[in-house]
């Protein structure tokens, strides 16, 4: 999985001059327990809306910040029929500021990918059958690459806006998963592709 087919924007792009909505915010200053009651009021996503699309993410906890991770770009593309998606980095220079991916905005550092689809009830990762499933272990990352662990679920939080989507992380230790955190993500610009990994 080298490459993929091309999505409709080819062209390079630069660096993001927006920031979240009202609703990005406000979400991002909710606790964990009203997070918790919009999760599971949410929409199942349709995965052709996610496809060759970036989206500027926030982590939710507070420790976030300080581990400078509290902002994140994840992107999706299809692979041969199969949805995949990827991390991008980007400048941890507050919420308020422009999501600017790292090394530059139309070359961004890729990682972190996954596997994308709705979650299966016969699964072992079944726990949201609302939602779609971010399987890092399905990703094709690096043997040994600390992020295979992942597993994300991913709701749409409001039924009329296919724009804006809270994700709940959890990380697989074995037969275990562990409750690590929430975050957002909210459509930001198109893929410029093709992916190379």
């Amino acid at each position: 999985m080298s490459e993929t087919r091309e999505t409709e924007s080819s062209s390079p792009q630069a660096s993001s001059t927006h920031v979240g909505s009202g609703r990005f915010y406000e979400l991002g200053r909710m606790s964990g327990n009203e997070l918790e009651t919009i999760f599971l009021r949410g929409a199942l996503p349709k995965l052709e809306r996610l496809a060759g699309w970036e989206f500027r993410g926030m982590n939710h906890p507070a420790w976030a910040k300080i581990a400078g991770i509290k902002k994140f770009m994840k992107g999706f593309y299809w692979d041969e029929r199969q949805l995949f998606g990827y991390n991008c980095p980007v400048v941890q220079d507050g919420v308020e500021m422009p999501w600017r991916s790292k090394p530059v905005g139309c070359e961004p550092r890729r990682f972190g990918f996954y596997r994308v689809a709705k979650t299966d009830p016969t699964a072992k990762d079944n726990a949201y059958l609302h939602s779609v499933l971010l399987n890092y272990g399905e990703g094709g990352n690096k043997p040994f690459d600390p992020s295979s662990g992942l597993r994300d679920y991913l709701v749409q939080v409001d039924e009329n806006n296919p724009d804006l989507y809270l994700g709940k992380a959890y990380y697989a230790v074995g037969p275990l998963r562990v409750r690590s955190n929430f975050f957002l993500l909210e459509r930001e610009r198109q893929v410029a592709g093709p992916i190379v990994r």
